[in-house]
């Protein structure tokens, strides 16, 4: 995944309802979307199994956020969280189990 030297800012998952997210995908390398795919499809598994948390690192228009928390689903566009809190996939630079 691509490094940063901006810190996150730790963020309750509650409050990614009120976020706006920007077009462009943050991974600019088929390599990079592709290991983000995968780390997302095992976090979603971990999520519904052995309910694990994941720190999940992802920009909206103001900067880079981290949240911990479970996965629950994905689709082609969103990862799905609890009480239906959704991220776009684009957005997300790194998953991390």
């Amino acid at each position: 995944m691509s490094q940063t030297t901006e810190t996150p800012v730790l963020i309750d998952k509650e409050v990614v309802a009120e976020l706006k997210f920007p077009e462009p995908d943050v991974l600019f390398n088929q390599a990079a979307i592709t290991k983000r795919k995968s780390e997302i499809d095992r976090a979603v598994y971990l999520g519904n199994t052995e309910h694990t948390k994941v720190r999940i690192l992802f920009h909206d228009a103001a900067g880079l956020k981290q949240i911990e928390t479970t996965i629950w689903g994905s689709t082609d566009k969103r990862i799905i969280l609890k009480s239906g809190m959704v991220i776009p996939i684009h957005r997300i630079q790194e998953v991390k189990i």
